[in-house]
């Protein structure tokens, strides 16, 4: 078993040295087991505007594997490789979704949508079940340059609240800067023991 250990944390380190090779990112770091429950509580108290329920269901995916690693980045990092968010309702109805900008010509040509925002739209001819609750959902999305190493599984990552961003950042020392953001990247390996 001790063995196990060793070989994880090694593999854990070649994705944390991985990261740190990408372009934007600033940090890269492994999160320690006790940040765990503190950022599921955070996450858990989150409320949008005006009320609306978030459900970060990345950070909750996320926290479930055995190893996690944050990173912190700034503009020049890849955008997404699918939507981080989407309001929902809880019959299951997409009412709208980030608009990321590889795809934002094909909802500029849409009759179905009203922009919200530069990247986020709602589509009118969408409507939840009577009596329905709305919510904001940040789902798990993948992170392909984790997902290709060897032994690696279970990938999911995700963007934290701004209060788990705050407290990551405060845990490892580093400076609140509204220019840099942080990504959760959550996963198992193969030779993990229990």
């Amino acid at each position: 078993m001790l063995l196990g250990r060793i070989v994880s944390k090694a593999s854990a380190l070649i994705v944390v040295e991985r990261l740190k090779q990408l372009d934007g990112v600033l940090y890269a770091f492994e999160i320690a087991p006790d940040i765990k429950e503190q950022l599921m509580e955070i996450e858990k108290q989150i409320r949008a505007t005006l009320g609306i329920e978030v459900k970060n269901t990345g950070v909750e995916e996320c926290l479930k594997r055995n190893h996690i690693i944050c990173i912190i980045k700034d503009r020049r990092f890849r955008p997404p490789p699918e939507p981080t968010i989407y309001l929902v309702a809880d019959d299951g109805t997409i009412l709208g979704q980030e608009v990321l900008e590889k795809d934002k010509f094909k909802f500029q040509c849409a009759d179905n949508v009203i922009f919200l925002s530069d990247d986020f739209v709602v589509f009118t001819d969408r409507r939840p079940k009577p009596g329905s609750k709305e919510f904001f959902l940040m789902p798990p999305v993948r992170f392909p340059e984790v997902e290709e190493i060897d032994g690696v599984e279970n990938v999911v990552s995700c963007s934290p609240s701004p209060l788990s961003d705050l407290l990551i950042r405060k845990v490892h020392g580093i400076t609140d800067d509204p220019k840099l953001a942080s990504v959760l990247i959550g996963f198992d390996l193969e030779n993990d023991t229990i």
